[in-house]
């Protein structure tokens, strides 16, 4: 895969390494005897939605609050993700985990299944990026973090930001009232509720394949 779908323009290339998979891996794995960390990511979070390394806080913040893996948020939540990481950056918002998830609730069901963003009724920001998200699991690779990536990726170098591999308890998310929210996130959900409510999310992420993807998205709004 190019490495135009894979890094941040200006990223240390030093920090991770892309890794083919075998035959016997899963998603579902964890090490499995394998040396070093990483995670798994599929490829279709690269040619599709557009997600670059290395992952930033605000993404990294909400798979923390979640409590799952890169793997385990299905693509059309990371469509998600991406068209919030868009949007803020038009209207010059300082993204955080708590604005994006106070749109959303999640209701995991099992270990096994994919986590997904449900929007809130009467409040909802995005339209799904998909109805139907074919052959997503046909391709994944892993993501390992190098000795040069551990102060992005570890707290102090020694917790990681969020979990790498496939967990047991993904958590259940709630409507949350906005006086919870700290005076940051609570400043962006007021600004953000001022636009049309369910934006087509596919839309939005469309626009980072163009030049100048701030002003488009603005045009469209």
């Amino acid at each position: 895969m190019n490495n135009i779908y894979l890094f941040e323009r200006g990223a240390d290339l030093d920090m991770v390494a892309i890794e083919r998979v075998s035959a016997v891996e899963a998603v579902c794995h964890g090490r499995e005897g394998l040396e070093g960390d990483f995670f798994y990511m599929y490829a279709c979070m690269f040619t599709k939605l557009h997600v670059l390394l290395p992952l930033d806080e605000f993404t990294m913040g909400v798979l923390r609050l979640l409590n799952v893996a890169p793997m385990q948020l299905h693509p059309n939540s990371w469509g998600s993700l991406q068209a919030f990481r868009l949007i803020c950056k038009a209207l010059y918002l300082t993204r955080t985990p708590e604005s994006f998830l106070y749109f959303y609730v999640t209701r995991p069901r099992d270990p096994l299944s994919l986590v997904s963003f449900i929007g809130r009724a009467k409040i909802s920001l995005l339209d799904g990026f998909t109805q139907s998200f074919k052959k997503f699991k046909d391709g994944f690779f892993r993501v390992r973090v190098l000795p040069a990536g551990r102060l992005l990726y570890y707290d102090d170098g020694r917790r990681p930001k969020f979990p790498f591999y496939w967990t047991s308890a993904p958590a259940r998310r709630d409507a949350l009232a906005k006086e919870a929210l700290d005076v940051d996130s609570r400043r962006v959900v007021e600004v953000l509720e001022m636009l049309p409510v369910r934006v087509p999310g596919k839309w939005v992420v469309c626009c980072y394949l163009t030049g100048n993807p701030g002003h488009d998205l603005c045009g469209m709004f």
